[in-house]
């Protein structure tokens, strides 16, 4: 390809990837929109339609430890052609879908395929560029990614409001489409000399019920209660299967996941900031538009409109990281993103049901700054330490630690917006006395305003009680939103003290070890 394209054939290939994965981010996004209005629709609440999101992601964590061996089996391009028809098929499959049960199960599809996409979009970056332009290079190709988390929401908006649901999951169709189009020019292929190789089939059904058990237990908790049996059956799952998935990746020849890598306390370090950030990411993205649909009554598009000037400034701020990755000690930039962002979420426990706009707008942005300086920095730093051939099972590892990081921190969330709900719900209707002056006063001026209207006299009393529950319930959400908030600031703060380690720099011998050579051309 190089002999073909010369120099620029970076370039091409980098938006190449750039787009596979902007398909990818703009699923991810547009739908957090449309959960008010398809909760509405299936009559569904938080406890099953968060797995619109968490089925996304968790099925991304899996299907990214598929793609190492994907790439050595079949190339980059029949890997990433094979990742675009499953995410299209499931993206067509959640627009004529009818039931939830149905839209889950395309969401799951959706990141089956996202999740090969993104880690092999890194390695080939990783293997075109010289280790001196990754940061750069990261930082450029962020700026695509970091287009469709900014365009997602406003468009998802748009479609609701001017059509349904059913376009929020065929927009991202066309993109996907120029994607296929452009691998099949710019994207390397080869042909297997040999047999397969070994598939960690073992390995693979092992994280999968990992995963599953982990999500299932979180998410039913609520519904069933945390004291019923069968939690303890899920969580008791969970911590069997991730112990044999560790002993078995330590002993396999060929393990799915290359567990050793963690050894590297560099990696390891950034393994735990991914994981927050993931967290962090994907849990705003969830928490910001549910607030501000249910609680401040937005439309879809004004709520995709607020997330629109932090998108912005996060695409301007990518590549200023990226370049400031290659120059600074990573640790710096780490810390500084960590700070930022902890100091957004702190700064939105103020939120209420009459914040302006451009107020939360603003604390957003703030946000955004923060993760721009995490993200192409903490790739970077992941891998500078891994010898070469580590580089592909390093980018899954840290991708896979970063979606799981996501799956589970948007579980946590929804639990939590559930519990602190009907805690403070609890407390609320608890006061509403007799002998409580505000909430008689507040009865009184409901039931007055209801006469004006028309009812019956002998409903007034009952409608007035009402309107004050849904005044109750508005309040604690609101409370329990401040809560969340609270929660994503102080991890982004505690998650300071490993960042430290990634001061840590890789000897100056290693560094030219892993300079990786121009990669020869191969046959298109």
């Amino acid at each position: 390809m190089f002999a073909r394209f010369g120099p620029r054939y970076r370039f091409y290939l980098s938006f190449t990837a750039m787009l596979g994965t902007m398909a990818m981010v703009l699923t991810a996004t547009m739908i957090n929109v449309a959960i008010p209005v398809i909760m509405g629709t299936f009559g569904v609440g938080q406890d099953v339609v968060h797995w619109l999101s968490t089925g996304f992601i968790a099925a991304m964590t899996i299907s990214m430890l598929v793609n190492d061996w994907s790439v050595r089996a079949f190339g980059e391009r029949a890997t990433y052609l094979a990742a675009m028809a499953i995410f299209t098929f499931g993206a067509m499959l959640g627009g004529l879908c009818n039931s939830i049960d149905t839209m889950i199960a395309a969401r799951i599809l959706q990141g089956l395929g996202a999740g090969m996409v993104q880690p092999l979009s890194m390695i080939l970056m990783f293997q075109v560029f010289p280790v001196e332009q990754r940061g750069r290079a990261m930082g450029l190709f962020g700026v695509g990614i970091i287009v469709a988390p900014a365009l997602g929401p406003t468009l998802g908006g748009v479609l609701l409001d001017l059509f349904n649901w059913r376009y929020v999951f065929f927009m991202s169709v066309p993109v996907a489409a120029a994607g296929v189009l452009l691998a099949l020019v710019f994207m390397p292929s080869r042909k297997r000399e040999g047999p397969l190789p070994v598939f960690d089939w073992t390995g693979l059904i092992l994280v999968i019920v990992f995963v599953s058990a982990i999500l299932t237990g979180m998410s039913s908790g609520q519904r069933e209660g945390w004291g019923a049996p069968i939690i303890a059956v899920y969580f008791s799952t969970a911590a069997v299967s991730g112990l044999a998935f560790i002993v078995w990746e330590l002993t396999t020849a060929e393990p799915i996941m290359q567990l050793r890598v963690f050894n590297n306390s560099n990696f390891a370090a950034a393994a735990i900031v991914g994981m927050v950030l993931g967290a962090g990411l994907f849990g705003s993205i969830y928490v910001v538009p549910l607030f501000v649909q249910t609680i401040q009554g937005y439309t879809p598009t004004r709520s995709g409109l607020l997330m629109v000037p932090g998108g912005i400034l996060m695409m301007i701020s990518f590549p200023i990281a990226g370049y400031l990755s290659d120059k600074l000690p990573s640790y710096q930039l780490v810390m500084f993103g960590l700070f930022t962002f902890g100091a957004s979420s702190l700064l939105m426990i103020q939120v209420h049901t009459d914040t302006p706009f451009w107020t939360f707008a603003v604390w957003i942005m703030i946000g955004r700054v923060g993760l721009a300086a995490i993200m192409p920095t903490l790739t970077v730093t992941a891998v500078a330490t891994l010898r070469p051939e580590q580089l592909s099972q390093g980018a899954g590892a840290i991708n896979f630690t970063r979606q799981l990081g996501g799956a589970v921190g948007v579980n946590l969330m929804a639990m939590a917006l559930e519990r602190r709900t009907a805690f403070f719900s609890d407390a609320f209707a608890g006061l509403q006395t007799p002998d409580n002056f505000t909430a008689m006063h507040l009865m009184t001026q409901f039931a007055h305003k209801l006469s004006q209207l028309g009812w019956p006299l002998e409903m007034t009393p009952a409608g007035a009680l009402y309107l004050v529950g849904r005044s109750v319930y508005a309040q604690a959400s609101m409370m329990a939103f401040r809560d969340v908030f609270l929660f994503i600031a102080v991890v982004y703060f505690a998650t300071m003290i490993p960042a430290i380690l990634l001061r840590k720099r890789k000897p100056k011998a290693m560094a030219q070890r892993q300079t990786l050579p121009r990669v020869r051309p191969r046959p298109s």
